[in-house]
Order: C-alpha cells, then sequence, then structure tokens
C-alpha cells in the first residue's frame, strides 16, 4: 500500500514521491481477527469534491495539508520540477506543498473527477 506525496522544498520547487505506508497486525475490532492496519493519523474534517470533466485549473499550492482518495474519474497533477502524476480511482494523494510555485491539475477523459479529501489541519 502506498500514497503519491506532493511537496514544496525550500526552496519552493514541488515534487513527488512515494510512501509505502507500514501495517501492521493488531486487534483492531474485537471480537474480529487482527488485521493489518496503519498507525492513526489526526484529520480535521471531511469533504467530498468534484471536478467536471475539462476542467483544467490554473497553477496553486494547496491552502491546506489534505490527503485526497479518488473515487471515479482521473486527474493529471504536475509538480512545479515537471514530473507528471495521473490519480486515478483507488490512488491516494497527499498534499503538502502549502508554500512555493504549487502543481497544476488537469482532468483527463470525458468522466467526472470524484474523490473523498481529509483535511489533516
Amino acid at each position: 500500500m502506498h500514497y503519491h506525496h506532493l511537496y514544496a522544498d525550500g526552496t519552493g520547487e514541488s515534487h513527488w514521491r512515494t510512501v509505502e505506508v507500514t501495517l501492521t497486525d493488531r486487534d483492531f475490532a474485537p471480537p474480529a481477527k487482527s488485521i493489518e492496519v496503519s498507525d492513526p493519523e489526526n484529520a480535521a474534517r471531511l469533504l467530498y469534491l468534484r471536478l467536471r470533466a475539462g476542467w483544467d485549473e490554473p497553477i496553486h499550492p494547496t491552502p491546506i495539508r489534505q490527503k485526497l482518495i479518488c473515487t471515479a474519474g482521473a486527474v493529471d497533477v504536475t509538480a512545479s520540477d515537471g514530473e507528471v502524476r495521473r490519480i486515478t480511482r483507488g490512488n491516494v494523494w497527499f498534499m503538502e506543498d502549502k508554500t512555493g510555485k504549487g502543481h497544476h491539475t488537469r482532468v483527463i477523459g470525458d468522466a467526472d473527477f470524484e474523490c473523498v479529501i481529509v483535511q489533516l489541519e
């Protein structure tokens, strides 16, 4: 299991990296058998978002640290260093580029892009 992490370095350039999620076998929902689960993360808000087919935004940083879970459609997201990642159904994208040059997002194809966003601050 992994997620796509978009962050800004000290010079304001945004970059991608892939982060592997560590799962540990734990008693999560007794009396059910133990399951593999990650360490918890604090969350402030949860919201749902739709970008209509054809949506193509200007470059911007994320307004808040947040994780996006794609439920439908696809977007291409370009970091300021030029690396592009395609976010599709089932992908998790951690946006942490709150400062600097930001990123560009464009909906790919004829389908709307739909997601759940978990804001962390």
